[in-house]
């Protein structure tokens, strides 16, 4: 029977926690009245909880239909930028799988088996679904066994009694236990003599991988490193000798970036989000659960250089009341995302649960659309997203306004980017030199007697566009049709994208345009870059 709670921790806190946690558990989007039989809520409950949360941006409500929105990862990156790990050996795990091409994961230990806190996959016919946050058992992986090498008597114990309340087997070693808890005793027992561990296709079939620990400068394991192939392409005895020397250069290369001096932990000045709630509670009466709002913003007080905060250092990085986010700790400490020592606070690796494994595969389009439709509804014209594709655009996001004479394009149309006002925004976002190369490489005619066609002058023309931020294209494409483009930027400053709003001339001057369309168009587009900024800190988020 799971603990009774403190008598001060809040309620609804730890309701809109399990809201998040059903949503997550079905894969990112329920019905409210699915979500009120998984969750055991109230009706009246559920959507006042389900109205804080798309308050917060956490979620987006559709009609009876509750989504979890990009916006949640937030909380998941606290906890990443708090472990350190995804940033510091991230882009080692990176090279590794470009050297083998292989997919490459880092794991760390939670209560109940592993958890990923990085993945680089391979893009293959037959690729890799596990996600960032994905919780997997102990005695089904390679990363398992690695942990569980370390493990002393209590641990295996206390790992029987979990199984026994679950209703799973129990882990006691006699003659009668079960037969895959004693295989795997076998591998832990195998890895604390050889230093790694395999699996041979017990996650899935097909699957083989093996594991390697990396240490700390205490000799503590901190995470496990695992190279993850498929049997098309090794068997789990050659999987070995063909990764291991180059793992385990790259283990040791991350075990001297461990001893490199961490970012210190410093103060963080306070966010506002007290202030915020306040604010909202005012705005929406009953409909807003300030109390769960700023029990949510204490998790987001962890972070790059703080990895572990005392009660006062989380109260002043979230403008909270001591007694306020002190009562908020005691919640998610007694349900295990938040861990204590010495009156020092620290998230737990079940912070991942909250949406990571559900939002992990967002794309791009999936980010934008939903910014896209309020925009159409703002400007009453249709709206595009694309991405560059060789010397042409390709559209790969869409809404289209109701209108009896409308732009009519499809997703995965092909244009030429000199001719089209997003194809000029992708352009100027180009290095100059390739920026002259592609265009001195494209065949360039006119598709109207307005296209400009001339090097020079489109050169021109993109350096304009690079410095004012917005490419306004007239009939040049096609007669009739006018079309003003911005760019859309990743984490690193790279455009990846551009979004457009396109209109036939006659709906307004390229005057209106800029005064009108402009100003929403690139609202839009920081919006959707804050949300590709948050899903794209610790996850890679496809263009298409």
């Amino acid at each position: 029977m799971p603990a009774a709670p403190p008598a001060d921790a809040v309620a609804p806190l730890m309701r809109g926690l399990a809201v998040l946690r059903a949503l997550g558990d079905a894969g990112g989007r329920m019905d409210l009245s699915d979500l009120v039989r998984a969750t055991g809520l109230a009706r009246s409950t559920a959507d006042r909880v389900a109205a804080t949360l798309s308050r917060m941006g956490y979620v987006r409500l559709r009609g009876h239909e509750v989504r979890l929105a990009p916006r949640l990862m937030e909380l998941g990156n606290a906890y990443l930028a708090a472990l350190s790990l995804p940033g510091r050996l991230g882009p080692l795990a990176e090279r590794l799988a470009d050297e083998l091409d292989e997919s490459v994961s880092l794991a760390v230990p939670d209560r109940d088996g592993i958890r990923f806190v990085h993945q680089t996959t391979r893009r293959r016919a037959m690729s890799l679904t596990f996600r960032i946050g994905d919780l997997l058992p102990y005695e089904r992986t390679a990363a398992g066994a690695v942990f569980a090498a370390g493990w002393a008597g209590d641990a295996w114990d206390g790992r029987s009694g979990r199984r026994g309340e679950d209703g799973g087997t129990g882990g006691e070693p006699s003659d009668g236990e079960p037969a895959d808890e004693a295989a795997f005793r076998l591998r832990a027992a195998h890895c604390r003599e050889a230093g790694w561990a395999v699996d041979d296709q017990l996650i899935e079939p097909g699957l083989v991988a093996i594991a390697v620990p990396v240490h700390d400068p205490g000799g503590s394991v901190v995470c496990a490193v695992s190279v993850v192939s498929h049997t098309s392409r090794h068997t789990a005895d050659s999987l070995g000798p063909a990764v291991l020397p180059l793992l385990r250069e790259t283990v040791a290369a991350m075990e001297e970036e461990l001893r490199r001096d961490r970012p210190a932990t410093g103060g963080h000045a306070p966010n506002g989000l007290a202030h915020w709630t306040t604010a909202s509670k005012q705005e929406l009466g009953a409909e807003f659960v300030e109390s769960l709002a700023r029990g949510l913003t204490v998790i987001t007080a962890f972070g790059e250089g703080r990895p572990e905060l005392p009660l006062a250092a989380v109260a002043e990085a979230t403008g909270l009341a001591r007694a306020t986010a002190r009562r908020a700790l005691i919640t998610l400490e007694h349900l295990g995302y938040v861990t204590s020592e010495d009156s020092v606070f620290r998230l737990t690796p079940l912070v991942l649960s909250l949406g990571c494994p559900a939002l992990s595969g967002t794309t791009l389009p999936d980010i934008a659309v939903p910014h896209m439709a309020e925009l159409v509804r703002r400007v009453h014209d249709s709206a595009s997203l694309a991405v560059l594709d060789g010397d042409d655009i390709r559209y790969t996001a869409r809404v289209a306004t109701e209108r009896i004479m409308s732009v009519n394009i499809t997703i995965g149309t092909r244009l030429p980017a000199y001719a089209a006002s997003m194809g000029r925004v992708l352009l100027a976002g180009l290095p100059a030199g390739e920026r002259e190369a592609r265009l001195a490489r494209t065949d360039r005619r006119p598709l109207t007697s307005h296209t400009v066609t001339d090097p020079a002058r489109l050169l021109g023309l993109l350096g304009r566009v690079r410095d004012e931020g917005f490419a306004l294209v007239d009939e040049e494409l096609e007669e009739g049709l006018r079309s003003l483009a911005v760019p859309v930027r990743d984490h690193t400053g790279r455009t990846v994208a551009a979004l457009n709003v396109a209109m036939h001339t006659a709906r307004r001057t390229a005057d209106e345009c800029l005064a009108e369309v402009l100003p929403p168009l690139r609202a839009t587009a920081a919006a959707i870059e804050s949300d590709l900024h948050i899903a794209g800190r610790f996850a890679r988020v496809p263009e298409v």
